[in-house]
């Protein structure tokens, strides 16, 4: 199974009608996601996911109008392979089957256990990462490879330490901002006694060697960012 941490690369579309709950269960999802997408019906969720990068939906079923088995049908029509996990307080018999046949992660009662949701979601990151590699490329035919954790240049592994790894992934989780030298040497070293400039350094600079140097940016006095082919 998939770590915690991968859920964070990912971003959720959450479709539910009902304000407080969704707002509750938003804010559970923003600790284990990149980016929570929240939707209060149908068609705000059509229109988000055909605008936004979605990897994993969460939707409740019953809402006015078109429900949530609707907005799934419309996806699964159009060949969108997608984890989709269902929230329902309906425990109808043509509901179950008619969910039964949209290909689900999961079916979860409400009002939901935070533990089965979490497990869903775990699942659904699995299901996600086994049918689409996360691949980050970086200039001159270098790419890294998240679920193998290896890194190629034209499609031959790179040799590479668990350390640079390390450093390698917490740069991209922060890719949209610039991480001070401190944040990266708390994150990189547990014991701050091994944490030293020389240290830090050296790590830097063997990553960038394998990575590319443009690839990572020095911010002169603020830090360090990671600087990716999209």
């Amino acid at each position: 199974m998939q770590k915690m941490n991968h859920l964070e690369k990912l971003n959720i579309l959450y479709l539910e009608d009902e304000d407080i709950i969704r707002n509750n269960v938003s804010t559970m999802l923003q600790y284990l996601f990149n980016e929570v997408y929240a939707t209060s019906c149908v068609s705000d969720a059509i229109s988000c996911f055909e605008t936004k990068e979605v990897h994993i939906i969460l939707s409740d079923i019953s809402m006015p109008g078109k429900n949530g088995l609707d907005f799934i049908e419309h996806l699964r029509s159009k060949r969108v392979n997608i984890p989709v996990i269902l929230l329902t307080a309906h425990t109808d018999t043509d509901f179950l089957l008619k969910a039964t046949k949209l290909k689900l992660v999961d079916y979860l009662t409400k009002p939901v256990n935070f533990v089965d949701l979490k497990n869903a979601l775990l699942k659904a990151g699995e299901e996600y990462f086994e049918n689409n590699s996360l691949i980050i490329n970086f200039p001159n035919h270098i790419t890294y490879d998240f679920n193998k954790k290896l890194l190629y240049e034209n499609n031959i592994t790179k040799d590479i330490t668990a350390k640079e790894l390390q450093l390698l992934e917490f740069l991209y989780e922060n890719k949209n901002r610039v991480v001070s030298k401190e944040e990266i040497q708390n994150a990189i070293w547990e014991d701050s006694f091994y944490a030293t400039e020389s240290a830090f350094k050296s790590l830097l600079n063997k990553l960038r060697n394998k990575i590319g140097k443009q690839s990572i940016k020095n911010i002169s006095g603020i830090g360090y960012q990671l600087i990716i082919n999209e």
